[in-house]
């Protein structure tokens, strides 16, 4: 899977959003999107929710979020968040 890696925290909005719509558009069955945010993205989560991706959301502390967004549901996100999160994006 190829990972398109987005890190978020020093965007201002509505650039989050709009970077991540950009990347929901181009997901194809080889790749997931993971960003990391200061915040827990909602609007990006229901439009993806709407659209049936897998996701996974994780908040690691207070201003640091681990979002995940695939289109496939048949392979593990969590296992993704923790290769990541040991990579030190």
């Amino acid at each position: 899977m190829i990972e398109n890696f987005l890190d978020a925290r020093d965007l201002e909005h509505p650039q989050p959003l709009e970077e991540g719509i950009k990347a929901l558009r181009e997901l194809d069955d080889n790749s997931y999107f993971y960003m990391i945010h200061r915040k827990n993205p909602i609007p990006l989560i229901n439009m993806a929710k709407e659209q049936n991706f897998s996701i996974v959301n994780y908040q690691e502390r207070d201003d640091m979020w681990h979002i995940l967004i695939s289109k496939r549901d048949d392979i593990d996100l969590e296992e993704f968040l923790c290769l990541s999160r040991m990579d030190s994006h």
